[in-house]
């Protein structure tokens, strides 16, 4: 066995115990739990009903309006 992969293993496996809320991961974890769903729910939701992708041909374009 590979010294330096079992050593990666242990790590991975007791991460919990080491984890410190520090400003990085603070901010780490508010863009991905609040910012990035927020943006992606603003961007469908401003794009509703704009884009039918099914039934079309070729040369059709994708936007309706």
């Amino acid at each position: 066995m590979d010294p330096a992969m079992v050593k990666y293993n242990n790590m991975m496996v007791n991460r919990y115990k080491y984890f410190r809320w520090t400003p990085r991961a603070a901010w780490v974890s508010f863009v991905y739990m609040v910012a990035v769903p927020t943006a992606v729910g603003y961007w469908f939701y401003n794009t509703d009903g704009k884009y039918f992708i099914r039934g079309k041909r070729r040369g059709d374009i994708i936007s309706e309006y």
